[in-house]
């Protein structure tokens, strides 16, 4: 006979007031937030073609801009870090899971089952 386990009073409103407490606190930051009045950009700049020198901290574009190199080799080495770890987790280790896929399944339900099919 298994019996439940017991559950503290209000132990389930927890992870409800957590939540709605968070909730408030972000919407508060949210609503008054203030920003600068939007500044724009001079007329006929090429803004596309100074993204790339903003990015290098070059100082050849229309708009001046901050260095973005530094980013730019962090998500480029998160990126590389992230397809390693999907190659490495796609990759095969034994032909045992080969095996269980190709035989029509019959050794899987022997495995999971017992016995014969």
């Amino acid at each position: 006979m298994t019996t439940k386990p017991e559950l503290k009073l209000g132990s389930h409103l927890l992870p409800g007031l957590a939540a709605a407490a968070l909730f408030v606190v972000m919407a508060t930051t949210f609503l008054t937030a203030s920003f600068p009045d939007p500044q724009g950009f001079a007329e006929g700049s090429n803004i596309t073609a100074s993204i790339g020198y903003a990015m290098f901290n070059l100082d050849l574009g229309d708009v001046p801009g901050e260095s973005f190199l530094a980013a730019f080799l962090l998500i480029a080495v998160a990126l590389d870090v992230a397809l390693d770890g999907a190659v490495h987790l796609a990759r095969r280790s034994d032909d045992e899971d080969r095996a269980l896929l190709t035989d029509g399944g019959t050794k899987l339900k022997q495995t999971l089952f017992g016995g014969e099919d």
